[in-house]
């Protein structure tokens, strides 16, 4: 998958792709609709994206606490796992944000990428203040010489299929409906970062990552699926995971931390992702270490059981 950032520079090869066009953020079963509807016409034209970075509301809103299901790179490799061939990953900034529905058409799409097809869902809002909908939309595709089609939205036991209502489900810890609207686990991925260690000191050895700028599901523990993805250790194992402030040593910034059963490995600065499969219990603090322990063990045996290893 190529990404191109710059609507203003596209060669010729990148020119006249059928475009689904949207945040994407979760990459969840009704955005896997939308890029569906856009590949039936893969076969004259690429199949491509339209999406842009940072996200609208981040851009807008930078204040406000962290949203979004994945990262752009997360989002990224999973769509390129569904087979998308050019994704154009464009800029919003101040410029963006000013442009009408009618240069937003002509400028981006028309113009600069010269696409043949645009899929958008039956909310798709554009342009400076939202002004412009689906309906204006086709208005001015027919006018500049590109097709819209409009992708209906898709809902799951009668819950329209959106990233706010699966962040819902994530922090009441319901991972499971949550994949169901995804199609596939939600996965916490990053860079495995040094920690303070004391997991080594209580016998559960953990690999640590970031969840700055990501959606924080419900705090607890979790049993989980863990894929390496880079070094010499990559590969797809099992354990548990806790997600938490660790208020039994005054710790206030969440973690992330992962012990990964019969793994006794340095990974530090390899790629992880960690899939949330079943909340097994709330974040708890403890009054002694010995308790903890105790605790620990409790949880790996309710992990292996959720993971169907025993």
């Amino acid at each position: 998958m190529r990404i191109l950032t710059d609507y203003n520079i596209m060669n010729k090869c990148y020119r006249g792709a059928s475009i689904a066009v949207g945040n994407f953020d979760g990459v969840h079963l009704g955005h896997q609709a939308i890029i569906r509807k856009a590949e039936k016409f893969s076969s004259n034209y690429p199949l491509g994206i339209l999406t842009f970075s940072p996200h609208p509301r981040e851009f807008f809103n930078p204040q406000s606490s962290s949203f979004r299901l994945m990262s752009d790179k997360s989002r990224n490799n999973r769509l390129n796992k569904l087979g998308v061939k050019i994704l154009y990953q464009i800029n919003f900034d101040t410029a963006m944000a000013s442009l009408s529905p009618y240069n937003f058409a002509k400028k981006v799409i028309a113009k600069g990428l010269g696409a043949k097809n645009i899929v958008v869902g039956a909310d798709f809002c554009f342009g400076k203040n939202r002004a412009g909908d689906v309906n204006m939309l086709i208005e001015l595709g027919n006018e500049l010489g590109f097709s819209v089609e409009i992708a209906q939205t898709v809902s799951n036991n009668g819950k329209v299929l959106s990233s706010t209502n699966i962040r819902n489900l994530l922090s009441k810890g319901f991972t499971r409906e949550a994949a169901k609207m995804l199609g596939h686990w939600h996965r916490l991925d990053g860079v495995v970062i040094s920690g303070d260690q004391r997991g080594r000191t209580l016998s559960y050895p953990t690999a640590n990552i970031s969840l700055d700028g990501i959606h924080k599901p419900r705090l607890g523990v979790y049993s989980v699926f863990i894929d390496i993805l880079t070094g010499s250790k990559r590969g797809s194992y099992n354990g548990v995971t806790s997600i938490g402030t660790k208020p039994m040593f005054g710790e206030n910034a969440v973690n992330c931390e992962t012990y990964i059963f019969d793994f006794h490995e340095d990974i530090y600065g390899e790629e992880i992702s960690v899939a949330l499969v079943d909340f097994i219990r709330p974040e708890e603090n403890f009054s002694s270490v010995d308790e903890l322990i105790l605790q620990m063990g409790l949880d790996c045996g309710k992990a292996k059981k959720s993971l169907n290893l025993e």
